[in-house]
Formats: C-alpha cells, structure tokens, sequence
C-alpha cells in the first residue's frame, strides 16, 4: 500500500482492525480511527479491555503537538472505610505450562476506570467524526454476538479461574457449564447499551450519573473501595510525551507516573551507546538495567514530576494495543487493559470492572498502598518513533511487565536490523526478570552467558510475550506498512 492510501491500522482482533480502517476510509483520522477500533475490541477482545478498563493514547505526527492522554486507572477509596475493604481472591494463570502467574481478583481489586473518559477527551482533542457515528458499530457488534477467535477462546480458557468467581461473570463467558470455546458466541445487549450511551452522551453517566452509581453500588456490595468520589474526581490527562534519542530519531514514549515508557527509554538509552545491531547478551543487559531501577525509590519518585529528567540523567552519564497511521502522517497509538478482570460485572450495564488494584507488577510496594486518586504505574506504553518530523513507526503492546521488553526488540528489529514491521513483530522474543531468562524457540540463546541466570524455555511463541501491534511509514518512499502480532491473533488492514 502506497503514500497515497488513506492509512493504516494495527490490532489485536480483525474487526477492531477492520473498524479503523472503515473509519479512515470515511475520511476519519488516525485519532477517529483509533476510537472506533478501541470501541470495537470491547467487544472483539472484552476480556482485556472495555468501559470499566483504562489506558493511554499517544498522538503524534502531521504537525501535531505530540501529547500523551493519560486515562490510567486511578487508586480507589476517597472517603471510603478502607479497614472494611474485603480481602482480594487470588487466582493462578497457567501459560500453556510454561510459566505460571498469580492475579488478584474481587471487588477490593477494582480502580476508577479511565476508558471512557479517554474516549470523550481524544474526540474533544481531535476528532472530526461524531462519536455515536464511531460508537454504532461496536454497540451493533455487543448486541449481535461475535464468534471467538483461536485467540479470545484461548484468553477465556486461561481466566477461566476468574470467570467463574461470580454469577454475572459467567453468565458471560459460560452460559451453559462449559467456558465459551472457539467459534461460540460472546453476546452482551447491556455492553451494547453501554456503548451506545458513550456514543450519545459522552462520559458524564460513567462518572457523574446512573452509571457511575451503579458501579459504585455493585462494588461496594462486594466489599470494595470505589466509591463516587472517586468517579466524580477523574478526569483523562494531557501529559508531555517523554523522548529519548535512539539510532539519530526521537523515540517518544509514556512519561511518569506511568513506568514503562522510562524503563523503555532507559533501555534504549544503554543500547544507543553501542555499535548497531545489538547482540541479544546487550540486549538482554538493558533489560536488566531496567528492572534494576524499579526499586520502591523509583515507585515512589514517579509522581515527582521531575523525576523523568533526573532518573534519565543519572543512568546512562489481561491489555491490547491499536495502532494507526493516516494519509497525513498523523498517528494514534492506544493501549488498554482491564487487567484480566475483577470477575465483578455490573448488572444492567455489561460492565467488567478491571482488577488493576489486584496487580502484583502494578504494586512493587504492596497491594493498596497508592493513596486514593494516583494513577496506578502501569507498564502501558504507546510509543511513536520519529525521524525528523516524519512518524517511522507507531506500535505499543500487551504483556504486563513484559510490554517494555516487547517494545524493545521490536524497535531494535526494524531500526537496527532493517527489518519489516512483521518481521520485527514476529521475530522470537526473551525477556529477563528476577535473575530469569525466558525465551523463545530460536531465540540467539547461544549469545549468552546464562550464569547467575535461570533460563526458562518456552516450547512455542506464547502470548506471555505480549501483543505487539505496529504500523510503519518508510522514511523514504511514504510506503506504510504494518503487523499485528501473531502470538495474540493480532491483524493488520489498510484503508
């Protein structure tokens, strides 16, 4: 597809993929395009994201002020009694035998949601189509069913643990006894419904009105925190994109108080200082001077805002991703997660509460510890690489922790190694974590020097490695090009 097409969209499902480009080529732009494909994958991907769910967008390109839209999930409990909260349910998630995970679930593991917040500011910021025109589709799709895919069966078979904590979970995803398998039906009318009022009313009833009180009711009956105050409070943030130089571009990523977009930059800033391209050994070096600098220091030194500076300084002396780039150079790169979910769905609203207050990786220092209001410091990080003015590459990914090494090896593919977005998606990936290894098959394992290290084989590409969704411009011809990510049934369509 040439400079002249009308764009390009990068997502974990076909139809999110498939409602962003429907959008750009009804003249919408990569921000439109980016709002109607996030509506959809509430729907195509629900248990990874949704309106009880939050996020981030970064928007940069086309002449554009690059801004980071901050609608993380926010900490719970203002004028709550937290000592009456109930005690978190953890759960086990089992990756194919390869590596096992602990969630926390339940009522006590719900945050204030940012989605729809998110969606109402973007479209203020940048949309030029109406948002009941972006919202129709999505609300159409919850009402009629889709199928599950290879992947979304998969996601359900591995929460299946919290899909049965709660009657109105399961009435979702296990309608009979059985989980929803391959090719069965996910359908929500009230997920419909919901929708449809985002698209005509904006965010107000999600913080302010009916919808906000019956979130709020259904919570607190199960002994969480989330209270209306919380709601009534939140507000999506326009943030400064955080940039760090990479190979003669700008590399532009989630600032603080997020944490991954720094541990990105972090990364990057170790292995600029090397000779192109970088051996695994260096790369896997970075990843561990990167989690090196996660120490309770750095949790608490997020919400300083000039911690970013001074960190950079010193160093170097359940989620699903969209991207999209437009006939203008412009691009929308958008991350969203729901944790896995709290097993906590609203009745009369199809709303899955997210779980992101029952995160381990979100909560180095314990669980509750974040005062009421701070945005959690998620590893969500769209990110935008440019050269000179120009967008090269627009991509984010999935993954919990292991979105910063995703995004790591696939910028190192294609700026370092020349290769193809899906080339550089689907190369094999590891990623280094307390004192371990995990990788891969083909992975340059021979590189290395395992000792202190464990090294955890993988027996197939796994979606522990995250999602990454990329879309490229090449810097000397216009053409664009772009991949969705295999390992979570990721697609890509142009427009």
């Amino acid at each position: 597809m040439n400079e002249l097409s009308h764009g390009i969209v990068a997502a974990g499902h076909p139809l999110t993929a498939q409602a962003g480009a429907d959008v750009l080529r009804a003249g919408g732009n990569a921000v439109d395009a980016a709002v109607a494909a996030m509506l959809t994958s509430w729907v195509t991907e629900p248990l990874l994201s949704g309106p009880g769910a939050g996020g981030y967008m970064l928007v940069a390109g086309a002449g554009e002020e690059p801004v980071l839209l901050d609608f993380c999930v926010a900490a719970p409990g203002h004028g709550a009694d937290v000592a009456a909260r109930a005690p978190l349910v953890p759960v086990e998630v089992d990756f194919a035998g390869d590596a096992r995970q602990v969630f926390h679930v339940g009522a006590s593991s719900c945050g204030a949601y940012g989605n729809p917040a998110g969606v109402d500011e973007a479209m203020r910021r940048w949309g030029s189509l109406p948002l009941a025109e972006l919202a129709a589709p999505a609300a159409a799709i919850a009402r009629d069913g889709v199928a599950l895919n290879a992947q979304q069966a998969e996601v359900v078979h591995l929460l299946e643990a919290i899909l049965r904590t709660t009657p109105e979970v399961a009435a979702l995803y296990a309608p009979g006894e059985p989980l929803l398998r391959e090719g069965e039906i996910f359908r929500s009318p009230e997920l419909g419904d919901t929708i449809e009022r985002l698209g005509a009313e904006g965010s107000s009833p999600f913080y302010t009105g009916d919808i906000a009180a019956a979130v709020v009711a259904w919570v607190a009956e199960g002994g969480g925190v989330l209270t209306g105050e919380d709601l009534r409070c939140y507000e999506a943030i326009g943030r400064e994109p955080l940039s760090v130089g990479f190979r003669g571009r700008d590399v532009l990523s989630n600032p603080p108080p997020s944490a991954g977009g720094i541990l990105l930059a972090l990364a990057l800033r170790l292995l600029d200082q090397a000779p192109s391209p970088p051996p695994l050994a260096l790369i896997v070096r970075a990843m561990e001077e990167a989690q090196a600098a996660r120490t309770p220091q750095f949790v608490e030194g997020l919400a300083d805002p000039g911690f970013a500076a001074r960190m950079l300084g010193s160093r170097m002396g359940s989620t699903t991703h969209i991207s999209v780039l437009d006939a203008d150079g412009r691009a929308c790169a958008v991350t969203c997660t729901n944790g896995e979910g709290s097993g906590i769905v609203v009745p009369g609203t199809g709303i899955h509460v997210n779980n992101i207050m029952g995160e381990a990786d979100l909560s180095p220092l314990g669980f509750h510890h974040a005062p009421p209001g701070r945005r959690m410091p998620s590893m969500m990080s769209p990110t935008v690489v440019l050269a000179g003015d120009e967008v090269q590459i627009a991509l984010g990914s999935s993954g919990s922790n292991r979105i910063r090494s995703a995004l790591l090896q696939t910028i190192v593919g294609v700026v370092d190694r020349d290769m193809t977005a899906a080339e550089a998606v689907a190369a094999p990936r590891v990623h280094f974590e307390n004192d371990v290894i995990y990788a891969e098959p083909g992975a340059a394992l021979d590189e290395l020097r395992y000792d202190p290290y464990v090294v955890q084989h993988f027996r197939a590409p796994n979606m522990f490695f995250g999602g990454v969704q990329a879309v490229c411009r090449d810097p000397a011809t216009g053409a664009l090009s772009g991949a969705g990510d295999p390992r979570r049934g990721g697609v890509v369509v142009g427009a």
